[in-house]
């Protein structure tokens, strides 16, 4: 990782485990914010590099997330240096926290924020918080002895926020922290911006969109079908990212990924505070694109 990669550290994660990673062309990162259509992306990955859709070994083994601490570092290496195909590497790193080689694929797959934070707040209940801290080494947290918010509740508290970018890369600063850094290397012929409504529009169309730029074969109607949301959701013991069992209910990772549902549960004076917070941290141009503004 060269000097000028900003490491990006929390509870769970650091990005300094890609420093001794040994990279080799052809790689694909998937680099993405949470419940932004990662482990989507993923699977659309594993079915064009291996061209079938039963795949040898659960998702998050084919994939695995490099940077999180619920897993040895030394694990993974082992794990990817052993794949004789080429490898899909899962991260919510920012691009500048990676290590930028020019043989690399980088895809960065951006959602509308409000839907990612909707999704977000109902994927928190479904983490065993007690059994991560133990796995990361971390004190575990006091429950609150309080009423957890309604989903609305939640999503006017994240337009408000305004924490570091850095430090808190789940909030809207740190989501548009993410997507301003990639929209700035999109013209870089190895960094490859993907909208998650256009997945959900035009899914054949997206994969064979990304296997040319990946230099991979199309794909069929099979492997096409096998990315489909309701495929994935019945097979989620497989490809749910949770290799070490912190989820409580794995089918409910895949909850709904309805487009829309964030801006339809605000009022419109907490709209035009979100609207002018975006303004203020992304250019209009990426907006545009985030919102599909036509």
């Amino acid at each position: 990782m060269p000097d000028a990669a900003f490491r990006y550290r929390s509870p769970d994660e650091d990005s300094a485990r890609w420093r001794n990673f040994p990279r080799r062309a052809g790689d694909i990162v998937i680099s993405t914010r949470s419940k932004s259509g990662t482990t989507w992306m993923q699977m659309i990955c594993a079915l064009l590099v291996l061209r079938t859709p039963e795949l040898p070994a659960p998702l998050p083994e084919l994939s695995p997330w490099l940077d999180w601490l619920a897993e040895p570092a030394e694990s993974v290496y082992d794990r990817l240096a052993a794949q004789p195909h080429r490898r899909f590497i899962k991260t919510h790193t920012p691009l500048d926290g990676l290590p930028v080689d020019p043989r690399v694929h980088y895809v960065v797959v951006a959602r509308h924020p409000l839907d990612m934070a909707v999704s977000l707040h109902h994927q928190s209940a479904n983490l065993d918080r007690a059994r991560l801290a133990a796995l990361t080494g971390q004190p575990a947290a006091p429950v609150p002895d309080r009423v957890r918010p309604t989903v609305q509740e939640a999503l006017v508290r994240w337009v408000d926020a305004d924490p570091d970018p850095r430090e808190e890369l789940d909030s809207l600063p740190g989501v548009m922290w993410h997507l301003r850094d990639a929209w700035s290397r999109r013209h870089q012929p190895n960094v490859h911006l993907v909208h998650y409504d256009d997945l959900s529009a035009d899914l054949s169309g997206q994969m064979h969109r990304l296997a040319a730029l990946l230099e991979l074969d199309p794909p069929g109607p099979d492997l096409v079908a096998a990315a489909t949301f309701d495929r994935m959701r019945a097979a989620a013991d497989r490809l749910a990212p949770d290799p070490v069992g912190i989820m409580k209910d794995r089918r409910a990772f895949f909850r709904n990924g309805r487009s829309g549902q964030g801006l339809a549960l605000l009022d419109e004076a907490t709209r035009d505070r979100y609207r002018a917070r975006v303004a203020a941290l992304s250019p209009p141009d990426l907006l545009a694109w985030l919102h599909r503004e036509r």
